[in-house]
């Protein structure tokens, strides 16, 4: 994906806060820390366009960025944090579950787990909830160049078996230092959000 321009566009906590244009929307949903802002710097070619940050659960409400003005990015706050309170993941969680069951935009959820680990119980009900929502899910495990190609294999298979990966969701090893991976994540991108449309995938700056 040839990357022209990339807004960002306005963050918020409830659905009359949301963008009203029609941009098709792609979520991306993580455990705190898990990589996500270092995810979407890498798939738009950006250093600091989403905020990286050294503290776990900073991140509170939804961010909207648009990219080429061909879909719009929703960078969601981290979940299972445990030092935030339990009043505020119950405030995230009612956030989150507004979102995700009724923005009329929103094409596919990318959930991030960390490949050199077994998904955690959040990142399993996290799926499970998408998928009891009929939810499309793109599955993206993430930090591969921290682990040797030999055993790439071997984790994304401990990733498939304990989230219970549905055939028809793939699953896409990446790495934002390397950069593996992003071309194959935005050929998913595009074909959900365009059914198709040759908008330039494959062509990286």
């Amino acid at each position: 994906m040839k990357i022209i321009e990339v807004n960002f566009i306005t963050s918020g906590v409830k659905l009359s806060q949301y963008p009203e244009d029609a941009l098709p929307e792609i979520a991306l949903a993580g455990r705190s820390n898990v990589g996500k802002s270092s995810l979407i710097n890498a798939m738009i070619n950006r250093k600091k366009m989403a905020h990286t940050s050294s503290k776990p659960g900073k991140t509170q409400t939804i961010n909207f960025f648009s990219v080429n003005n061909k879909v719009m990015f929703a960078d969601v706050p981290g979940y299972g944090y445990a030092k935030v309170s339990k009043v505020q993941r119950a405030a995230w969680g009612r956030m989150l579950e507004s979102y995700f069951t009724k923005r009329e935009p929103l094409r596919s959820v990318i959930q991030i787990v960390d490949l050199r680990h077994a998904p955690s119980q959040d990142d399993v009900s996290m799926y499970r909830f998408l998928k009891h929502h009929n939810i499309p899910v793109i599955i993206v495990a993430t930090k591969a160049d921290k682990i040797t190609k030999g055993h790439w294999q071997k984790h994304l298979k401990v990733v498939k078996q304990t989230l219970n990966v549905l055939p028809s969701d793939p699953v896409i090893l990446f790495s934002s230092e390397t950069k593996v991976g992003r071309d194959e994540l935005w050929g998913e991108i595009m074909r959900r959000v365009s059914d198709g449309e040759d908008v330039g995938i494959g062509s990286v700056d």
